[in-house]
């Protein structure tokens, strides 16, 4: 979702203890090196064939310092910006933050693509990519929303040649 479109959180409780208290080993256990190779390999393909970029980060927990006050759209945000997903020639970076243990996925995308798609077609996306992840469909919701992505990026940033040029890494980051 564009940046805009959501108030900060409210302070949690609940939130906090639910950081603390998770556990990886159980929740995590899909994450393995295959999925994310698959997983870098898929998000390589969304980048053909336009001038955009496609960053995916997934993440255990909230970091627990934070997770009292922070949600994850304001994650999201902050990664956006620690990995300069803004810092693409055209704006057109696109964040995909999927947080394990809320069973949450945001994706923060800039001011350039984000002049084109509204953020009720991005929350769609998320939700539909969220309710995949409900069903235990991880891997198969991943690939299906950064293909909506790519399919997105090419409507509106399509190059006949594409470069090899790269201005973000395609390889997911898993935050542990």
């Amino acid at each position: 979702m564009a940046k805009d479109n959501l108030p900060t959180s409210q302070a949690s409780f609940a939130r906090w203890w639910r950081q603390v208290l998770f556990v990886p080993m159980l929740h995590s256990k899909w994450l393995t090196h295959d999925v994310r190779a698959r997983l870098t390999t898929k998000v390589t393909a969304a980048e053909r064939g336009h001038r955009g970029e496609v960053f995916l980060i997934i993440e255990n927990h909230l970091p627990i310092h934070s997770a009292y006050h922070m949600n994850c759209h304001e994650r999201a945000i902050e990664l956006f910006s620690a990995y300069r997903v803004w810092d693409t020639e055209e704006n057109t970076g696109v964040l995909v933050y999927v947080n394990i243990c809320e069973q949450n996925l945001e994706i923060v995308a800039d001011r350039g693509i984000s002049a084109h798609v509204s953020p009720t077609v991005w929350r769609a996306m998320c939700d539909k990519a969220i309710a995949g992840l409900a069903n235990q469909k991880v891997e198969g919701s991943l690939t299906d929303l950064l293909d909506e992505i790519g399919q997105l990026l090419s409507q509106y940033y399509y190059l006949e040649h594409d470069p090899s040029g790269n201005e973000l890494s395609d390889t997911v980051v898993f935050l542990k």
